[in-house]
């Protein structure tokens, strides 16, 4: 709840209040932000981002449910990015930061994957075929669903 209302209050550097994510939640993103959160987020948040990875039951408090999380109106991307950067020293949790591990482009990558729902990415479709009737082809949205009027 502290780090909840310390965003809410604006006590947070610029740096992240005013970033803007230009990586989106594009295929590609979600393709390369689903790697990069097994490899440093897995291990304490779980495969599905349930709080139970292989170390989250030593830790006190437990990890977030960024399940759960993600869903919530106060999840917005520029809180995400402030919470994985920073990490949560400064409220009492194990939550490293990763400001000096990861560039913002690739924590957005995280968010995105995080979005989609923790997909399993070693689906892919049967060789020989083109995913199916109705599969993207680019990672793009259409023309026409770009501009909202």
């Amino acid at each position: 709840m502290l780090r909840f209302s310390t965003f809410v209050n604006g006590d947070i550097p610029h740096q992240y209040s005013a970033a803007e994510n230009t990586v989106g939640y594009t295929v590609r993103a979600i393709a390369e932000g689903g790697p990069l959160y097994h490899a440093h987020c897995q291990k304490c948040h779980g495969v599905m981002g349930l709080g139970n990875g292989d170390l989250a039951y030593s830790l006190k408090p437990s990890p977030a449910l960024l399940a759960y999380m993600v869903q919530q109106p106060v999840a917005v991307d520029q809180y995400l990015l402030w919470s994985i950067a920073e990490g949560g020293k400064q409220f009492g949790t194990a939550m490293p930061a990763f400001k000096n591990r990861l560039s913002q482009e690739q924590i957005f990558q995280i968010v995105a994957y995080l979005r989609a729902g923790f997909p399993d990415l070693e689906d892919e479709p049967p060789a020989g075929t083109d995913g199916g009737p109705g599969a993207a082809t680019t990672d793009e949205p259409e023309r026409k669903t770009r501009d909202i009027d």
